[in-house]
């Protein structure tokens, strides 16, 4: 289960990670592993047995997705099964939870003066930029195959439409997707493309069908 906590001075997010004593039985030491610690052991967040779970809170940066799983002993790994979303991961029928956190803005303190009249029309452009930036975007998780990390860096590498995705190459999509690391060499785009050109129709019906004969991204 996890449990999060926006904090208001700065772009952080205070998550509790928690695994119920009732998933595991005889438990002497427990940890979350994830993309917040290299998947490593020694680095790994020790969890402290509570009366009724095992947790641990670790503070995060706010704006990014996480893929983690508990390892018991060093030897039972499990899932959170209140995850935000899952991921396959590079080892066959397994996925790795995710944990999702919001963008945050931190609020700051109200100048009583302005600088200089010039100042003011600067600060409206980059406002008006920004919403167009963000508005450019489409939801690259509505692409089967697709979750928040490999959105992410999609959107890093200029692919952040779905019209972009449907004339990206596959070579192009495979390039991505090595360059973030073996745990994502594993995955296949060969629909992505073909998905991202009926989105970018608006021929969700068509989609949809097409969906249904895949699964995980690829034709079953």
């Amino acid at each position: 289960m996890l449990k999060k906590q926006y904090l208001k001075s700065k772009p952080v997010c205070k998550v509790t990670f928690s695994l119920p004593k009732e998933v595991i039985e005889n438990a002497s030491e427990v940890k979350v592993l994830g993309d917040f610690n290299n998947w490593n052991w020694e680095e790994g967040a020790t969890m402290k047995a509570k009366k009724a779970a095992f947790e641990t809170t670790l503070e995060l940066e706010a704006g990014r997705s996480y893929e983690f799983r508990y390892l018991i002993d060093q030897a039972i790994w499990e899932n959170d099964h209140a995850a935000d979303d899952y991921i396959p991961s590079p080892y066959y029928g397994i996925d790795n939870s995710v944990v999702v956190l919001d963008t945050v803005t931190i609020s700051k303190p109200v100048k009583k003066k302005v600088a200089t009249k010039k100042a003011a029309p600067k600060k409206t452009t980059t406002v008006k930029a920004a919403k167009t930036a963000t508005a450019s975007k489409d939801n690259l998780k509505k692409i089967e195959g697709i979750g928040p990390k490999i959105e992410k860096l999609f959107n890093d590498a200029g692919i952040s439409t779905f019209a972009a995705l449907a004339k990206a190459k596959k070579t192009t999509l495979k390039n991505v997707l090595n360059a973030a690391g073996p745990r994502f060499k594993m995955h296949d785009p060969t629909t992505w493309t073909e998905q991202a050109k009926l989105a970018a129709k608006g021929e969700w019906e068509k989609l949809e069908t097409l969906q249904k004969e895949l699964k995980g991204g690829k034709r079953k």
